[in-house]
């Protein structure tokens, strides 16, 4: 299958899921039902699930279940997009080519949107529906919670908001997007392991894969803030410029980051070796997130 294909699968899948979970109640909390469907229904990439999936078909894990884990790792990913268009964070009204929440909404209904995503991800974590064993049940939920929090997208975040104050170097940019970033696609490659009772020992060439396919999309997402189409992107771009943020486009400038760019995804398909032909969506995966154009 191919990657657009396999994308479109997950992306139906993904969409039925919160389609089934969010049924808009027939009281006062409707309008929060109808925001998290707006942010969560019909957009993105989807590659966060994608990785997920993928990972479990390495480890045979039943598709049902994975696509539970998937669907917690985009809720995640949906909160996170709300809070950072939000007025007191990039103040953003364009996402995924529509309007951002706080803008089709108000800000008060997308906060909690955002939250009530945040608690979904755990609360379907949290069911034997996910997998039956519950070490595996509460591995999965410590570690989105790890990779969520301020050892990970959070910390990460806090650092992006403290970018535009104070000069960082290409090593404290790379230790800002492994937080904000690649924090949560490592989980996507963990959880697929914890899902096929890999143990962590076992999880060095997946945990290499995440670290270096998380660079190369962060440098692929400064690229197209660079240079990219507005309309193609789906988002404001310039935005860092403007900020006065350092990023590995504005320390190595478009050429030099592209390269870098290339190098990364080389090697994150080099860890995939011992696997053969059974990983090549995450190959395919990983040549997408620096040829990406939005």
């Amino acid at each position: 299958m191919s990657l657009r294909a396999a994308l479109g699968e997950v992306g139906a899948g993904i969409d039925r899921g919160f389609d089934a979970l969010l049924p808009v109640p027939p009281d006062p909390r409707a309008r929060l039902y109808e925001a998290m469907r707006y942010a969560a229904i019909g957009g993105g990439k989807r590659l966060r699930p994608m990785l997920v999936i993928a990972t479990c078909d390495l480890f045979k894990v039943d598709r049902e279940r994975a696509l539970r884990a998937a669907l917690a790792v985009e809720c995640i990913h949906v909160y996170s997009l709300i809070h950072d268009d939000l007025p007191s964070m990039d103040d953003d009204d364009l996402r995924r080519g529509k309007p951002t929440l706080h803008r089709a909404f108000e800000e008060s209904t997308a906060v909690l949107a955002g939250d009530s995503l945040h608690a979904l991800a755990f609360e379907i974590l949290a069911d034997e529906a996910t997998h039956e064993d519950p070490f595996v049940r509460a591995e999965l939920i410590a570690e989105l919670a790890r990779a969520s929090g301020p050892a990970g997208m959070a910390g990460g975040q806090m650092m992006d908001l403290m970018a535009g104050e104070i000069e960082l170097d290409l090593a404290a940019v790379t230790r800002l997007q492994q937080l904000k970033t690649g924090a949560l696609i490592g989980w996507c490659l963990e959880a697929g392991a914890i899902m096929g009772r890999v143990p962590p020992e076992g999880r060095t060439g997946l945990r290499g894969y995440a670290r270096d396919l998380g660079l190369a999309f962060q440098i692929a997402d400064d690229l197209i803030d660079h240079e990219g189409a507005e309309e193609k992107a789906g988002k404001r771009v310039g935005k860092d410029q403007a900020a006065g943020k350092q990023t590995f486009v504005s320390l190595l400038g478009p050429e030099r980051a592209r390269r870098q760019a290339d190098i990364l995804v080389a090697q994150a398909i080099e860890h995939l070796q011992p696997f053969g032909d059974e990983a090549e969506l995450l190959r395919a995966v990983a040549r997408f997130a620096a040829e990406r154009d939005h």
